[in-house]
């Protein structure tokens, strides 16, 4: 009786986490001792392109993907504020010891990940991938509040601009509406902008006409 063929479960597609990491390019602020030289070696090894250097920079360029930096007393003090930019990238705080100060620290840089010292080879490409993919989350859910915000913004823009023009030109609400979206149309603009120009413009002749208090009154 011939043998069976070996089953063999099928292959898979490498997953899109994974390809997306030969694309990257990191920034490793580390020292250059054997964690940043085992951190640079495996982040290559990976297939990163690697920026490696110390000490931290006030910026990084803004082709850097992700953030390898080593939270130390040494960088306590020092002004990073690329880490809190909407394009901010992916942040990763490499550590080598826990105190209040250094979680702070961690907390501030907004940072996705820790990696613990000594560094090792395991572990670090899924402490990058989670890191990577925590911040894409991150950074969808503010771009989607921002624009919920906007839309709220420009809903009460519209409430203030059709009760200014219902109380000036004595007409109904839908009336009010519909001059607005006129002037929307007419102008190629949006009807949250020409509200926002009402409500703007009537705060400014408001200004202009109220009573000056009298000297000594």
């Amino acid at each position: 009786m011939a043998d069976r063929p070996e089953h063999r479960p099928p292959l898979r597609a490498t997953p899109q986490q994974l390809k997306e990491l030969r694309t990257l390019t990191v920034a490793v602020i580390h020292p250059d001792d054997a964690d940043g030289k085992q951190l640079t070696q495996q982040l290559q090894r990976i297939g990163c392109k690697v920026q490696a250097f110390w000490p931290p920079a006030q910026s990084v360029g803004k082709d850097v993907d992700v953030v390898f930096v080593a939270v130390r007393p040494d960088i306590l003090n020092l002004n990073m504020d690329w880490a809190h930019a909407e394009d901010a990238p992916t942040v990763i705080a490499v550590v080598n010891y826990e105190n209040p100060t250094i979680v702070e620290v961690v907390l501030g840089l907004q940072a996705k990940a820790v990696l613990p010292s000594p560094v090792r080879s395991f572990g670090l490409l899924s402490t990058l991938v989670l890191a990577r993919e925590s911040h894409k989350v991150a950074r969808t859910l503010a771009r989607r509040l921002k624009k919920v915000e906007a839309k709220l913004l420009g809903v009460r823009h519209i409430a203030d601009a059709k009760a200014i023009l219902m109380k000036t030109h004595q007409v109904s609400e839908t009336e009010a509406y519909d001059l607005i979206r006129d002037q929307a149309m007419t102008k190629r603009t949006t009807t949250e902008e020409v509200a926002m120009a009402i409500v703007e413009a009537h705060e400014l002749l408001s200004l202009a006409v109220s009573p000056k208090p009298r000297p000594g009154g």
